[in-house]
């Protein structure tokens, strides 16, 4: 499985942004996928997950509230949608995805890692 991150770009704070990790070599479809970041001088961290179905979510509490995630299917893609975006957001943004069912938030548990793409808050 081939991830590949888009949309990550400088914004404001109190901006949204949407970011889109789009899969090749097999569909999404029986994989579970997670979110995670890396701020400069920071260990990665966990955003948010969703399971192979799309019927369940995990967010981090920094994130829960603000950041939501969805699977579309047509594009063979999971988009994570940020709102409210907030100075501490900063961060290189992953995707991750496996075939098994890890606990959302173990990086290394995950197979497959996109190159990740920044986002940038300015205050």
């Amino acid at each position: 499985v081939q991830l590949v991150e888009s949309g990550g770009q400088l914004v404001q704070a109190g901006d949204s942004l949407r970011l889109s990790c789009v899969a090749s070599g097999r569909t999404f479809g029986n994989c579970a996928v997670g979110w995670f970041r890396q701020a400069p001088g920071k260990e990665r961290e966990f955003v948010a997950a969703i399971n192979w179905s799309g019927h369940t979510t995990y967010y981090s509490d920094s994130v829960k509230g603000r950041f939501t995630l969805s699977r579309d299917i047509t594009k063979n893609a999971v988009d994570l949608q940020m709102n409210s975006l907030k100075p501490e957001d900063t961060a290189m943004y992953y995707c991750a995805a496996d075939l098994a069912a890890p606990p959302p938030s173990r990086s290394d548990l995950y197979a497959y890692w996109g190159q990740g793409i920044q986002v940038t808050v300015s205050s």
